[in-house]
């Protein structure tokens, strides 16, 4: 009892392990999960691209006030205040160390959206290639799938039996036109030939003399033209030697 459980236990795990190993699902879900990355790929790019246009601003910001801060810094030395002009100096300093950390932040988020760019256009062209071979393969394989069952279909005709009743019926066709054949001629030969020849000729003479009949009542011919020589029998000839 526990063998056989264990056997159709063992058949539906290899029925879904060989469902799961299908070539068409894998492409398709292959294509699929290449067309999920796309989004992801596009949302980190944004990321990046806003990172970029944050920096950008804290530049604008940054040079503003260092534009602001020289020219306070260049008023207060005109107006002798040396004081608020070395306080407006050191304010100056920082700025601009903060401006240079930015610009140099700025350079690498500006390298990294070029790069993550690069990127996408690599995916997107690599997608596409392997889309395009993985929807070939999959033709491919429904084709192979389609002459399988062609195939299949095809060895479970029985051809040789087949031709054997074929040629089987073909001869007792033969047979039997062979022997009817044989019964026309024996048919044929049984019939007197000589006795319908006779009586066809009988026939013309009979038409032969109708017509004569008809031309000697038309006047065409005489009527002792149209009228038939007495057939002499054999006591009319006994009668002439006699005379």
């Amino acid at each position: 009892m526990f063998q056989r459980l264990a056997r159709v236990f063992r058949s539906f795990i290899g029925f879904f392990i060989s469902v799961a190993e299908d070539p068409e699902i894998i492409l398709e879900q292959n294509i699929r999960d290449m067309n999920d990355q796309v989004p992801r790929m596009n949302e980190s790019i944004a990321m990046v691209k806003a990172n970029v246009t944050l920096l950008e601003k804290e530049e604008s910001k940054y040079n503003a006030e260092v534009n602001d801060l020289a020219s306070k810094v260049k008023a207060s030395i005109q107006a002798g205040r040396d004081d608020l002009a070395g306080h407006f100096a050191i304010q100056l300093e920082q700025l601009r160390g903060a401006l240079a950390r930015t610009q140099g932040q700025l350079q690498t988020a500006r390298a990294a959206y070029d790069k993550a760019q690069n990127v996408k256009t690599a995916f997107l062209r690599e997608k596409e290639r392997k889309t395009r071979e993985a929807m070939n393969a999959i033709r491919d394989y429904r084709r192979s799938q389609w002459q399988k069952k062609v195939a299949d279909a095809m060895e479970q005709f029985e051809v040789a039996g087949i031709s054997q009743t074929h040629d089987e019926m073909v001869r007792k066709i033969e047979e039997t036109t062979a022997v009817n054949e044989a019964r026309m001629e024996m048919a044929i030969g049984n019939v007197d030939q000589q006795r319908f020849q006779i009586e066809e000729e009988a026939e013309k003479i009979r038409a032969a003399e109708l017509v004569k009949q008809f031309k000697s009542e038309m006047g065409l011919i005489s009527p002792s033209a149209a009228s038939p020589a007495p057939e002499k029998t054999i006591g009319g000839r006994d009668a002439e030697r006699t005379a």
